[in-house]
């Protein structure tokens, strides 16, 4: 069977072909009657506009690369889905591609989407993201992890656990322990300065009070058991009431590492996450965790690309604020 044509589309609807195609882009000059009559033919004839042609007419791929460290990490995971969804809207398609965190890779993954023409990309960075050279011209716009000297899109990470530490100093505890991220993560590092303003501002135990209330863990669910387990197993007048973690995985290796010390959540210990993702509601007893607002994230940074949105500056990222989601890991603490 012979391929449909935009010509063909234009012959039985006697139109233009120029007619067609301002139905197609959703020209503003068509009227109403006209569209729906031409939507129809298209329709009927099962005309699908060739991507590589009206690319080539417009000088845009319709494409966004989307740059992650860690496509197993769920929060990147939705981070993607909500960056094709947000596109998707506008009628571009994505590519996603893993730096695996490691700046040579990230360099070589951004080079491969400039060589496929893409429209912008959105890049989650790598800790080393200073050492890498951006290609000139390419819109790219820097989410979740906010490098110094670019500008970016992301959670507020310093607000968002200084209220997720406010609230357990609300509910009577004092003695809160923090799994905090790798060292040289600027989002760790700044939900640490979110802890430590929460903290010091409301009386509790601070770091240089009580250094072993604060364990470094990577944001996944091994080091956080790991980091559970140091905080955890020691007398019970020295441990922790409270745990906040820096992220949900972190915090249900917590909950496992807790479990496994015959420690009950949350009559003995209450412990809240950070990100939100999916999985928080499903674990048993349910997470409590400050949720970051990624479809935001993701569709501010789609609109900055395609410039709907102005650009955030250096001095003046776009921050988005996180919300307390009240699981069933969180009570008020037990008397020593």
């Amino acid at each position: 069977m012979p391929k449909v044509g935009i010509r063909d589309v234009a012959k039985l609807a006697g139109v233009s072909t120029g007619t067609v195609s301002r139905v197609l882009n959703n020209h503003p000059s068509v009227t109403r009657d006209l569209r729906a009559r031409v939507s129809g033919i298209i329709e009927e004839l099962g005309y699908m506009p060739d991507p590589s042609a009206r690319s080539m007419r417009s000088k845009v791929s319709r494409l966004i690369g989307i740059v992650i460290p860690d496509l197993t990490n769920p929060f990147f995971s939705e981070l993607v889905q909500s960056a094709e969804q947000a596109a998707a809207r506008h009628g571009y398609n994505i590519i996603v591609m893993t730096s695996f965190d490691h700046a040579a890779k990230e360099a070589d993954r951004i080079g491969q989407l400039t060589s496929r023409k893409v429209d912008g990309i959105i890049l989650v960075p790598s800790n080393d993201f200073h050492t890498i050279k951006l290609p000139k011209g390419l819109p790219i716009v820097v989410v979740d992890r906010l490098m110094p000297g670019y500008s970016g899109i992301a959670s507020d990470h310093r607000s968002g656990v200084r209220l997720g530490v406010e609230y357990l100093l609300k509910l009577g505890h004092r003695r809160i322990g923090f799994i905090s991220g790798p060292k040289h993560s600027v989002p760790a590092s700044d939900r640490l300065k979110g802890y430590r303003d929460a903290m010091e501002q409301n009386g509790g135990k601070v770091q240089n009070a009580e250094p072993s209330l604060i364990a470094e863990a990577a944001f996944d669910y091994e080091s956080g058991r790991a980091a559970g387990n140091y905080l955890l197993a020691r007398a019970r007048s020295e441990r922790p009431t409270a745990i906040f973690a820096s992220s949900d995985q972190q915090a249900i290796g917590c909950m496992r590492a807790a479990y496994d010390l015959g420690i009950p959540i949350p009559a003995a210990l209450s412990i809240v996450g950070f990100d939100g993702i999916p999985l928080s509601s499903m674990t048993i007893p349910r997470l409590t965790t400050m949720k970051q607002p990624i479809q935001k994230i993701a569709a501010a940074a789609v609109a900055v690309l395609l410039n709907e949105r102005p650009a955030p500056s250096v001095d003046h990222p776009i921050l988005f604020a996180c919300e307390l989601s009240e699981g069933e890991t969180t009570a008020t603490p037990q008397p020593d």
